[in-house]
């Protein structure tokens, strides 16, 4: 991190208070036995709620050991707030009052280098004596103030923006039970109850398997010893980490259109709706936002009738989650198998109703697209920012006053004094 030559630094033990010796780490049995509604985290957030909480107020917590501290594929630390618990595999801190604000902590954390700071080879790990002598940037606290503002207006739009995606979803599934669970469909008064294998439904509609109304289709990976199959890739390739019950936008690697051709990856369209077989992110599910490859532990569902689109597909798969993962195969690596997901039994109503529904729901589905894209936008246009902030190279009181009326403004006179280069 370059910082401007008038900006002194500092090692971060130097300006923050710590906490660690209040954490209290809790096995997975003695959480079972105190689930309740506190938070309990762990390095990388939230991995349990228990009925008891240790801190009360917002704190900066940074991951002391695990992979991420390498690849950094997460945010280094995170804010938690309010009530909460927390055991010994993240640091607990907060800035020394009035000497650090801590939203400028929090961004120094996430963009400073902490490599030479880093222990362990097969876990990797951040000591509370290392992390003491991290060093960032530290400009007079009025100064911090400004940048934590401007940052903290980018987080604001983005938290807005997942806001309104939770309600659109939630708008989304509520419709998909009142009309395909609870029968409650539009001209439902005409159509009597009838017994079937699922109980009583609506006569008129069938008892069939989700392989009766999808194709399936899983991809594969190409050799990482063949270069020529990823080196300058334009081909999105999706790995079963990226499914997050969202629609997919970019993926981390790509790969060409020779390792197309010559694995078994293959391509799938947009609007596919993807499951992940198995693995940490089993029965995940997410939306293509354009053609993309797969790995093998994704699979690809597509409609063999046009009335069943992407809509009735997802929250399908996406409401049935549970009892989908609840009939998993395997031993030592328990997995959900393409068979398995076409035998799986579900309902088929009549083709204009899903239309209906997808008539109904598509708009839901598009405005959550077109947030996903703006919160991409805003995370990349301040993560842009930040190094520039931290390091003097924008100036702080002119792009304050912009962001003040429009952060998304702001963004792009910043984009525009980084220069074409930057």
């Amino acid at each position: 991190m370059r910082i401007a030559s008038n900006w002194p630094t500092a090692k971060l033990g130097d300006v923050i208070d710590l906490f660690d010796s209040q954490r209290v780490p809790l096995n997975s049995r003695q959480r079972q036995e105190r689930q309740g509604k506190f938070p309990y985290y762990g390095a990388q957030g939230v991995i349990d709620h228990i009925d008891g909480y240790i801190f009360d107020g917002r704190y900066i917590l940074v991951a002391e050991d695990g992979e991420n501290l390498n690849s950094k594929n997460l945010p280094l630390a995170l804010f938690a707030a309010g009530k909460f618990w927390v055991n010994n595999h993240a640091h607990i801190l907060r800035g020394k009052p009035n000497i650090a604000d801590d939203t400028f902590l929090l961004a120094c954390l996430n963009n400073a280098d902490i490599k030479p700071f880093v222990t362990g080879a097969a876990q990797p790990k951040l000591s509370q004596g290392n992390m003491r002598l991290i060093e960032i940037p530290f400009p007079p606290l009025p100064v911090q103030q400004r940048i934590a503002g401007i940052l903290s207006a980018y987080d604001e739009l983005i938290e807005n923006s997942q806001r309104r995606i939770k309600i659109l979803e939630s708008m989304a599934r509520a419709l998909y039970r009142e009309w395909f669970v609870h029968f409650r469909f539009p001209g439902h008064e005409s159509h009597p109850r009838v017994a079937s294998p699922l109980g009583q439904i609506p006569q008129g509609w069938e008892v069939t398997t989700f392989g009766e109304l999808y194709n399936t289709g899983s991809g594969g990976t190409p050799s990482r010893a063949r270069p020529e199959y990823f080196e300058s890739g334009t081909i999105d390739w999706v790995k079963s980490q990226e499914l997050l019950d969202g629609f997919v936008l970019s993926t981390e690697e790509h790969i060409t259109e020779r390792a197309l051709k010559e694995s078994s990856a293959k391509l799938f369209p947009a609007n596919a709706v993807l499951i992940a077989l198995y693995g940490a992110t089993i029965g995940k599910l997410a939306i293509l936002s354009r053609a993309a490859a797969t790995n093998q532990a994704c699979c690809a569902v597509l409609p063999k009738h046009s009335a069943f689109g992407r809509e009735f597909a997802f929250l399908t798969l996406l409401l049935n989650r549970e009892r989908i993962i609840g009939l998993r195969l395997g031993a030592a690596q328990q997995n959900i198998s393409q068979v398995l997901l076409r035998n799986f039994e579900c309902l088929k109503p009549a083709d204009e109703l899903v239309l209906c529904f997808s008539d109904q729901t598509a708009p839901f589905f598009n405005q959550i697209l077109t947030l996903q894209r703006q919160i991409q936008n805003l995370r990349r246009t301040r993560d842009l920012l930040l190094p520039r902030l931290l390091s003097g190279q924008v100036a702080v009181d002119a792009l304050s006053g912009a962001i003040s009326a429009s952060p998304v403004a702001a963004s792009c006179g910043a984009a525009g004094a980084m220069g074409p280069g930057s």
